[in-house]
């Protein structure tokens, strides 16, 4: 494919990452609103938004990479989007906490069957000396997502309500499914490295035996659903302390947003994927060390942020933090797609965001509501606040998978020069 070629696939697929969490994390924006109308716990918005998302998401996710490492990936994209598009706009008429439930379910579904393939594609148009910069180019569809769902979802729910911003956001996606149907070619499998799959793609459980018999591969799931329990957990949350601590509204926590972790997050998630490739030329492991420095620095931030009295202070402190929920994107997504033989790839990129989703996407806002409501009888309106602190101890945990990994990576690159 040409150079133009490989370009414009990836802005595309940008479009499609984006849209996904576009209609994703709307929820974070639009989250005490729905609330109130519905008359919701904070745990049962922790499991809607989280765990029963994720759970059809992340399941779901790994027959649909099967499919795509035997079939069209560019096709199942296009039929993705327009489902989760269609039932991001059906929340918009839910009537209680069931329909809207259902919805939700239901953009899980849709979002299941795009990024496996997506990650496929990638790795066959980049190969492993750029693919990490190309995979964070992919990833900052996370920060432009967040972006246009915090910005237009929350001024639109203060202008108009929540459900006019669910018809707002869902339905443009019908148009990008056509974009991708009909402009999107579909690239030869392993055509960046110059190989050819052999054989047929293998069983399931022989992609499963694979990632766990790499060293490296299962702490680099594992340190990035650390990332992503942490990173859900403030997308939805935050938005609702500010209400609840600081007593602004939707539209100006919104626009804080989209700047904070939209722009400043999709740039960082940029920024981590080329820097690891050119640290990467100092010892493979530098492509793991510097997230764990990263989540380092947002610890402390983190607790600042929810401590403060202002509230732009607490918008200024949590800038490390929101790029920190997005900038494994690259260097781990770049690595098990590195790692990974040909033909197994799209299972394990699936099998990757199954761990990934359940860990962060499913526990991370569930966790959050349950300790919330569990404090707030000793702890009064401080609860929230209480419970987003918490999760510095997960912070802590992929610290140390990251500087495991960098350390075992390090020691293979030795070994390969003995």
């Amino acid at each position: 494919m040409s150079q133009t070629g490989r370009r414009y696939t990836l802005f595309v697929l940008v479009i499609v990452y984006a849209s996904s969490h576009l209609d994703r994390n709307i929820m974070g924006i639009l989250a005490e609103s729905i609330r109130v109308d519905l008359g919701l716990s904070d745990s049962q918005l922790g499991a809607m938004t989280g765990f029963a998302f994720a759970a059809f998401y992340a399941t779901l996710g790994m027959p649909m990479a099967m499919w795509a490492d035997r079939h069209n990936r560019r096709n199942l994209i296009a039929v993705s989007i327009a489902l989760w598009s269609a039932m991001t706009a059906l929340g918009g008429l839910a009537q209680n906490y069931w329909h809207l439930l259902i919805a939700r379910i239901g953009v899980g579904v849709g979002e299941a069957g795009s990024n496996p393939p997506s990650h496929s594609i990638i790795a066959d148009l980049y190969a492993p000396h750029e693919r990490a910069t190309a995979m964070g180019v992919f990833g900052m569809g996370v920060g432009a997502g967040i972006l246009l769902g915090f910005l237009a979802g929350g001024w639109i729910n203060q202008w108009f309500g929540w459900r006019e911003a669910f018809f707002v956001v869902g339905l443009p996606g019908l148009l990008i499914a056509l974009v991708v149907r009909f402009t999107v070619k579909e690239p030869e499998r392993g055509a960046s490295e110059g190989l050819k799959a052999e054989g047929d793609a293998p069983p399931f459980m022989d992609v499963i035996r694979f990632l766990i018999a790499d060293r490296v591969l299962s702490l680099v799931v594992l340190g990035g659903s650390c990332c992503a329990f942490v990173g859900y957990a403030l997308v939805l949350w935050l938005p609702a302390f500010f209400v609840r601590a600081h007593g602004l509204g939707t539209g100006e926590i919104g626009t804080a947003f989209a700047i904070i972790a939209g722009v400043l997050g999709a740039l960082g998630v940029l920024a981590t994927g080329r820097l690891a490739d050119r640290l990467a030329s100092r010892g493979e492991g530098w492509r793991m060390r510097i997230l764990a420095i990263g989540l380092m620095l947002a610890t402390p931030l983190l607790i600042a942020t929810v401590a403060v009295a202002s509230p732009w202070l607490a918008f200024a402190l949590f800038t490390v933090p929101a790029i920190a929920g997005q900038f494994h994107v690259g260097p781990t997504f770049a690595m098990i797609q590195s790692r990974t033989p040909l033909e197994k790839r799209s299972v394990a990129a699936s099998i990757n965001l199954f761990i990934t989703n359940i860990i962060g996407l499913g526990a991370g806002p569930l966790y959050v509501g349950v300790a919330s409501d569990l404090i707030a009888p000793s702890a009064g309106d401080a609860s929230l606040g209480m419970a987003i602190g918490s999760l510095i101890v997960v912070y802590g945990v992929g610290i140390f998978c990251f500087l495991v990994a960098a350390a075992r990576l390090d020691a293979e690159g030795e070994a390969a020069r003995a």
